[in-house]
Formats: structure tokens, sequence, C-alpha cells
């Protein structure tokens, strides 16, 4: 029996925009980001869609009700499904991170599953939180599709998990823009994605992150590992 779920990222909020650390922070979405949760709302109107949950942060549930509303659907609230908790990093510029705690954004940017939060969560602790609330919600909507809105580092984590890479190729797996669509079927005991950080739904001026310098160099570095990751392949098969 098949299970359907579909992960929607939250639609822009004040922290993506001002570039301040927002993990469990509560802010709000934008006006840019009401219109995101529009188009999402309007492309999902045609997709069969049991049932709705939500991350209990604002931004999230914010973005959900406008696919409540389309779809008529209420909304289930779980704090399982928030972002990490970023601990003494809530609220802090991202430009200051790098100066005030060099080591955990060493690890944030470069062996992501490796990060402990000062104060907060560590990825594991995280990944654990996240995919057993997962496992429960499949448990109880089997054969049912499932929309869940959610966090950017949520998604990235899970992704990880689905696609059946290690904890340490998290690196790899990219970050996908505000309020994009993945879809991940869970059946016979495996996960199977069938659509990846999707937002063709918004033009590109309605687009986050692909606006932002920080992404299209997050980008450059996943395509320079990757091409030399495959350098390396093909001198170890000569």
């Amino acid at each position: 029996m098949k299970t359907r779920l579909i992960f929607v990222r939250h639609a822009e909020a004040e922290g993506n925009i001002k570039r301040l650390f927002h993990g469990w922070t509560d802010g709000y979405i934008t006006e840019k980001g009401k219109k995101q949760a529009e188009k999402v709302a309007e492309r999902l109107k045609s997709f069969r869609i049991d049932a709705l949950y939500s991350s209990s942060l604002s931004r999230a549930l914010k973005t959900a009700e406008y696919i409540s509303r389309a779809k008529r659907l209420p909304i289930i609230r779980t704090d399982k499904l928030r972002e990490i908790n970023g601990g003494a990093w809530e609220g802090v510029p991202w430009e200051d991170l790098p100066s005030r705690w060099p080591e955990e954004y060493d690890s944030w940017e470069n062996c992501p599953h490796l990060l402990k939060m000062p104060d907060g969560e560590s990825m594991e602790e995280f990944m654990e939180r996240l995919l057993k609330e997962v496992k429960r919600i499949i448990e109880n909507n089997k054969g049912k599709t499932v929309c869940i809105v959610t966090h950017g580092t949520a998604i990235r984590v899970l992704m990880t998990h689905f696609l059946g890479y290690r904890q340490e190729d998290m690196i790899n797996v990219p970050w996908y823009d505000n309020t994009s669509v993945s879809i991940v079927d869970w059946e016979d005991g495996r996960f199977k994605v069938v659509l990846e950080g999707d937002a063709s739904h918004l033009e590109k001026e309605l687009s986050t992150i692909s606006n932002q310098d920080w992404w299209i160099e997050n980008i450059n570095k996943i395509n320079r590992r990757q091409a030399n990751g495959n350098s390396e392949e093909s001198q170890t098969e000569l």
C-alpha cells in the first residue's frame, strides 16, 4: 500500500530576508511570501490530498492556511515538524555566526551531519525527531496522500534520508526554495523520491533563494564537489 507525502517548504519569512538565523524563532511570512503561498496553494488545488500537517511555527502555519483554504482541509499542527532548535544561534545575523562560533559554523557549512547547535539540537537529534514524526504520520495515514508544510533544514535532512544517502552526504543536498514542492512515496518499507525541491510555480521575481548570492555559491560548491568526485572515480577506473 503506497502512502504519498507532499513536502512544502514554508513561504518567504522575515528571517529569510533579514538573514537572521530562525530555527525556533517564530517569524512571520513577508508580502512576497504571501504571494508564494498563493501560488503553491493554487498548484496543489488539483492534487489529491487527504490530510494536511504543519510545523507549529507561524511561517509554516500561515503557508499551510493557504493550502487549507484551497483544499478545504483542517491543519494538523505538530511541534515535531519544527525547524532545528538553533539554541544560541537564534536571532543572530548569519554574517556574525562564523566569528562567534567558528567551529560550529564550519560544521554547518562543511559537515552539517556532525553539527551540534550551541545550547540547541544536534543534527542527529533533529533527524531522529523528524523521521519519528514522519513515520507516525505514515502510520496514521496508510494509503493516503499527505501534505506536510515544514522548513528548509528539515526538508534537506529528510531528503538526505529519502534519497538513500549517507548522513555525511547531506552537504550535497541543495537548499530548496520557499514553497518548493517535494514528493516522496512510502511503499513496502521504502521511500522513493518522485519530485525534488520543485518551485516551477514561482516566477523568477517571486523566488527567494535563487536571487540570493549565498544560494548561488552553495550550488556552485555542490557542483564542484560532484565534479571532483566524478573525476576521482574516472581516475580509479583507469
